[in-house]
């Protein structure tokens, strides 16, 4: 199998550009091994319906010996969350409950499941010591997928303050490939993040950037200086960019290859192998890592450009004849034959001046409407200059598409499956197409959180031409205004970074 060398991407649009780029360092204080999030176990199983509680939670992590504990929030725990399992065509009720000092909602990033309220968007906030119920039976192809908080305009400081959790979706068709699958010894998840301290705790005021905040150590599943101990020859990571803004260049230190078996949405048609990866903010890879060329004792680490995510410490394993697979899954075609483009969405500016469309978002407006079960083409434009922009990452809720091609070019190597989120050179046009399965409201927009808090953000209703009446979106407005909660109308000179979502 043929290796890529390349992170694609245009480099001059990098985030080691921006002036306030904060390379990656060591964190003063101890190696810690990996955390591995559990399993989330569901309440109650009857022959119809899986139920299950999510709760929104401050809590506690001791990052450094001589600092009180750091303040967290996190979903059933300290930080972050369990891992979430979901299983195709089983019916799931789940009760949503926040323990919070403030609103919040649950955004189940990559599930296409019906908007606004369940699929978790600002429309869908929980007051504190409240709670609510969704339910929702998934249709789509096995994937990873993650739940993070989505207030307008809180999304980055909510994730920032400990917030996600990855999604494992599962179906019949990915368990009979010979893939890693034993969670936590095999198969396991990576959720990278960087984060700085002030005298042991989080201020997000004090890093927040409106270009996106980042920090100086990297998190690993909500590890400083994480490492772990390989004890199985041939290893599967779900890694999730779950970074308000960093973008993640992953390589070993030794130039060990790797090889990509899924992206965003489900499975690749085939396995793409790589030396460098870049992830973009919210974008997902599932990689196979071969450590069977190791000794005990040795050592290597996963990277972003030069800096340390994890080492790896190599333990004993057993014999393993494992072959990687080539061909995977079969990827659906949506017809592409045409050149008629539904939409066009242009991303433009940096800094406060980031618009979609050139509009900041409007929680009472709807900016298209679309039918269901039929194919969109859709160009999605960064109009940043080529010298001096930024890469923007697009995310559609409510669907996967398709990426097409690149200003006319053929897509690269990884992007021949299903995606929600795809990262934009500046000067590009990407083109995708997709096709929406269900009725409901739902968001577009910028994946860097900062971006999306200021206003680079849309929303588009998909309905039934057949049966369906126009969504009444003043019903979903004067819900928010009930509960006291601020409605993101006019978001031009907001202070995004110590607002108070309520009113």
């Amino acid at each position: 199998m043929d290796l890529i060398s390349d992170y694609f991407h245009d480099k001059t649009a990098f985030d080691t550009q921006d002036g306030a780029y904060k390379p990656i360092i060591p964190a003063p204080t101890n190696s810690s091994p990996l955390a591995i999030p559990p399993l989330l176990s569901p309440d109650k199983v009857t022959n119809d319906t899986t139920y299950c509680t999510i709760r929104a939670q401050q809590g506690t992590v001791q990052y450094f010996p001589d600092t009180p504990a750091t303040n967290t929030w996190g979903y059933n725990g300290n930080i972050l969350g369990p891992t979430i399992p979901f299983q195709v065509g089983v019916h799931y009720k789940i009760t949503l409950v926040n323990d919070l000092p403030e609103p919040t909602t649950w955004h189940w990033h990559g599930l296409n499941i019906s908007g606004p309220i369940a699929d978790g968007g600002p429309f869908a906030a929980v007051l504190p010591g409240e709670q609510s119920t969704i339910e929702f039976t998934l249709n789509q192809p096995a994937a990873t997928a993650w739940l993070h908080p989505h207030p307008c305009p809180q999304t980055a400081r909510q994730v920032w303050q400990g917030l996600a959790a990855e999604v494992i979706i599962q179906d019949t068709v990915e368990a009979q490939i010979d893939l890693p699958r034993a969670y936590g010894t095999n198969d396991i998840p990576l959720v990278l993040q960087d984060r700085s301290f002030h005298n042991g705790q989080l201020d997000y005021d004090a890093d927040y950037d409106v270009d996106g905040t980042t920090g100086n150590y990297a998190l690993v599943n909500g590890t400083l200086n994480a490492t772990y101990t390989v004890t199985q020859p041939v290893m599967r990571f779900r890694i999730l960019n779950g970074a308000n803004r960093r973008e993640f260049r992953l390589n070993f230190s030794d130039g060990l290859p790797f090889y990509q078996i899924a992206s965003d949405g489900g499975l690749l048609p085939q396995t793409v192998g790589f030396t460098r990866l870049m992830l973009t903010c919210a974008e997902r890879a599932e990689i196979l890592v071969d450590f069977r060329g190791y000794q005990p004792g040795d050592q290597v680490q996963l990277r972003t450009d030069d800096s340390t995510l994890i080492t790896f410490n190599i333990g004993r394993m057993p014999a393993s004849d494992y072959v990687i697979p080539d061909k995977l899954a079969p990827v659906e075609h949506l017809d592409d034959s045409s050149n008629h483009v539904d939409h066009r969405t242009v991303m433009s500016g940096m800094d406060a001046e980031v618009r979609l469309d050139d509009k900041l978002f409007d929680m009472t407006r709807i900016d298209y409407r679309l039918p269901i079960n039929t194919t969109q083409c859709w160009e999605i434009e960064n109009t940043n200059d080529m010298t001096g922009g930024m890469v923007h990452p697009y995310h559609m809720h409510g669907c996967e598409f398709q990426v097409v091609s690149r200003n006319g070019n053929a897509p690269f190597a990884n992007e021949h499956g299903w995606k929600d989120t795809v990262a934009v050179n500046p000067g590009e046009v990407v083109k995708i197409k997709f096709r929406v399965r269900q009725s409901g409201l739902y968001m577009y927009h910028c994946h860097i959180l900062e971006h999306e808090d200021t206003g680079m953000m849309a929303q588009y209703e998909s309905f039934d031409p057949n049966n369906d009446q126009p969504i009444d979106i003043t019903h979903y407005v004067h819900q928010l205004e009930k509960n006291g909660l601020h409605v993101c109308r006019d978001m031009s000179g907001m202070d995004h970074s110590g607002m108070d979502m309520n009113m």
